[in-house]
């Protein structure tokens, strides 16, 4: 893209979301996951194996555009976001394992971010590859505006943590309005091209937002982890990093097209994770309230069977 508000705008709005992670993170967040080493496991093997091939699935299915499939393949292998976090606490799920995932998630990225979307390239895209491929110094960039911000801002955090707290809300805040400033300005100045590209892809990403949730809760859950952990991987697996795809997809890739899959499940999440969040919340009461009840009942059982 031309524009010097797309080109620089999201390099800089994602290099400073990152920074704000990094602000919130300790080295003690990554040695963490050893006290949740199957949680972690589990969460990982959704993220990396499950949503890719889910979301291969649907661009199958729904047969969108080349670049469109390469931007559902782009965002399936972008990490959790940030905001997993907040869903997480807000239903009781276990937010120190949110952390660590976001933590590893991010370091991982660098590697399968490229190769990903590279696989998806070559399969939706030959003839294009040579020129939207992520060669070895489009992988270097995307190493830099990734990885590089989020330790800066754990170095601070180490070097000061008064600081770091007192920066991580304007931080937060301040990237969030930043963002929306410019993807609304990129959304409107490209409606003509992007308007119908929503109609093609907005169901397909509703079915990628109610699967990624719904796979990182019950695939844990089916494999023996406890609820609130669960509800930890379904928000870590279900809630992308969206601002990275629609980052490498404009300003990396060159592509507003590829960046389109990524802001329409922007829209969609959130509303769907709400929901989602709230129905497992309600089962896990249920559960519960189940189970405390059956022991009263085993006793009055054993008191009317005695002497």
């Amino acid at each position: 893209m031309d524009s010097a508000l797309v080109s620089v705008g999201l390099p800089i709005v994602l290099v400073v979301i990152m920074f704000g992670l990094g602000l919130s993170l300790t080295v003690a967040d990554f040695t963490r996951i050893a006290k949740s080493p199957k949680a972690v496991a589990i969460a990982l093997m959704c993220q990396l194996v499950v949503l890719p091939s889910a979301a291969f699935g649907l661009v199958l299915l729904f047969d969108p555009s080349p670049l469109l499939a390469i931007g559902v393949m782009l965002l399936a292998a972008s990490p959790g976001g940030t905001a997993a976090n907040l869903f997480s606490h807000l239903f009781h799920g276990d937010v120190a394992l949110n952390v660590s995932l976001t933590a590893v998630n991010s370091v991982i990225a660098v590697g399968t971010v490229p190769v990903i979307t590279n696989l998806a390239i070559d399969y939706f895209d030959p003839g294009g590859a040579a020129t939207v491929g992520l060669q070895f110094g489009k992988v270097v960039q995307v190493f830099s505006i990734v990885l590089i911000p989020v330790a800066l801002g754990m170095l601070v955090r180490r070097l000061s943590s008064a600081f770091a707290d007192r920066m991580d809300r304007p931080v937060r805040i301040g990237s969030a309005l930043t963002l929306t400033l410019v993807i609304t300005a990129t959304m409107v100045d490209q409606r003509a091209d992007i308007m119908p590209n929503i109609r093609a892809i907005g169901l397909a990403m509703v079915l990628f937002c109610l699967i990624s949730l719904t796979v990182g809760y019950l695939v844990p859950r089916a494999l023996g982890v406890e609820g609130r952990q669960a509800i930890a991987c379904s928000m870590e697996v279900g809630i992308h990093n969206g601002v990275i795809a629609i980052t490498i997809a404009i300003s990396v890739l060159d592509s507003i097209e590829m960046a389109i899959p990524a802001a329409v499940y922007g829209v969609a999440i959130f509303p769907l994770a709400a929901g989602f969040g709230w129905l497992v919340t309600r089962r896990r009461a249920r559960e519960e309230a189940a189970g405390s009840a059956v022991p009263h009942t085993g006793q009055r059982n054993d008191q009317r069977a005695g002497p």
